[in-house]
This record gives structure tokens, sequence and C-alpha cells, in this order.
């Protein structure tokens, strides 16, 4: 008997920011513009509800190349 059990994640996003050493290089505006914008450097959108984009924000934290987009 195989048994497959799916755990789903029940914690949404609630809190999302760009560390200091942003290079403005674009990824994470071009991943999820929801949520991203770079202007000198890369900045989160104001009243963005984060649990809507919760895919776009955790990707365009794995793909950031210095890596800097944290989330919890």
């Amino acid at each position: 008997i195989i048994q497959i059990i799916l755990i789903t994640n029940t914690m949404s996003i609630k809190r999302v920011w760009v560390e200091d050493d942003c290079i403005s290089c674009g990824s994470c505006e071009s991943i999820c513009p929801e949520v991203f914008e770079v202007i000198d450097i890369s900045q989160v959108k104001e009243g963005v509800v984060f649990a809507d984009f919760e895919a776009g924000i955790t990707d365009a934290a794995d793909n950031c190349p210095v890596s800097v987009i944290k989330f919890e």
C-alpha cells in the first residue's frame, strides 16, 4: 500500500521587503509586477494583498541574483 500525504501551507505571506543590496536588475518586477516596482532600486508596492501573489513573490525571491527579496 502506498500512502500519499498532501500537506498544504496554511500560512500566507504577510510582509515582503527588499534589502539594501538590491542591484536594480528588474527581475522581480518582470516576474511579479503586481508587487514589485523598480525605480532607482526595487521596491514593494504599497497596498498589495501579498496572499494573492504568493507564487510570484516566492518566484521573484528565488530568482533574485543577489538574494535580497525577503518575505514572511
